[in-house]
């Protein structure tokens, strides 16, 4: 996992107050809990006494420390064991008596978490032209793929006409024209597609395109695992790609909808809106999870073509941003 970045790792809706959770992220047991403010915190799920389940225990009452459930060791939201009970309320306890803690962030409806070795410098940022004025509903599934695999899925218009033959890439537009790749940041690009039916015409590359041509529907990704179809003003499509571990990958896709301005009515469209999106992502699982190998690299052995424009510049910056990683160990 490329670590110093701000990850989307749970949903909101997944934690409630006075509730203690273990999942598994970046092949790592985390607990996480809100305290009475609603603040969520995340430290190691593994009590380093005896190895059990943090996460199996309960909160107390106010919220800043949860209670290992072996012994009862209590830990504070840094990570720290404030209490061992068999030594007495009292007793002071050694610093080595920890573990890991995770910084944390809540933002659009989402519990992010920063994964690195050093603090977090700004928090995180969710896609700026989603307001208020979208509603949205939000469902998840595990896919058995690295989230590089995943996230190149979306990344990818070849795939349209054959995977989605009888949804959204009916049609028959098999020729990718472009695509146009427009880097907005150091961390987020703009795609935009031009497919068509086979005219006879090679596809066109990027330079040859009109820049004019631009639709208003483009597809946005953000590093590191955060992605949204463009469809218009008023509706998108969202996915975050969480990394359980090395070979699991936890999607949460949403569908906004902001069409009549109407909460409750664009909410009734965007849960009727659920079922095909849901068809949709299950046609792309079923031809993902067949993958070889399970994680993408800037280099391995598979012979790119135009189409795949966005993947390689995907592929280029994580290795970019891993090469930094790795050049910082050294130092």
């Amino acid at each position: 996992m490329i670590k110093n970045q701000w990850y989307v790792v749970l949903s909101s809706r997944e934690l409630k107050k006075g509730q203690l959770i273990g999942v598994t992220r970046f092949g790592e047991k985390l607990a996480f809990w809100r305290d009475s403010n609603g603040k969520v915190h995340c430290i190691s799920d593994i009590c380093c006494h005896r190895g059990a389940s943090i996460s199996h225990g309960k909160v107390l009452s106010n919220g800043e420390r949860v209670m290992c459930p072996f012994h009862g060791f209590e830990y504070d939201s840094q990570g720290r064991v404030r209490t061992i009970p068999a030594n007495g309320r009292n007793t002071p306890v050694p610093e080595n008596f920890r573990v890991k803690s995770y910084p944390t962030y809540e933002l659009a409806d989402f519990i992010w978490i920063w994964y690195g070795d050093r603090e977090p410098e700004k928090p995180p940022k969710y896609f700026d032209d989603i307001t208020d004025e979208l509603v949205y509903t939000e469902f998840k599934e595990v896919w058995n793929v690295h989230y590089s695999r995943a996230i190149e899925n979306q990344l990818d218009p070849i795939h349209l006409p054959f995977v989605h033959y009888n949804t959204i890439g009916r049609g028959n537009r098999t020729v990718v024209d472009g695509p146009i790749v427009e880097w907005k940041d150091d961390e987020m690009f703009y795609f935009y597609v031009f497919n068509r039916i086979d005219d006879g015409t090679p596809a066109r590359k990027p330079e040859e395109m009109d820049p004019k041509r631009k639709s208003k529907v483009y597809l946005e990704f953000k590093f590191p695992n955060i992605w949204q179809n463009h469809i218009s003003e008023k509706i998108r499509v969202t996915a975050a790609f969480t990394p359980i571990d090395d070979d699991h990958t936890m999607i949460y896709l949403r569908f906004y909808v902001g069409l009549t301005g109407i909460k409750f009515l664009d909410k009734l469209i965007a849960v009727l809106g659920k079922p095909f999106n849901k068809i949709v992502l299950h046609q792309d699982k079923r031809v993902v999870e067949t993958q070889i190998p399970k994680r993408s690299e800037l280099r391995m052995g598979e012979n790119l073509i135009p189409g795949d424009a966005p993947i390689l510049e995907y592929r280029k910056k994580r290795e970019a941003l891993k090469s930094m990683q790795q050049n910082n160990r050294v130092k």
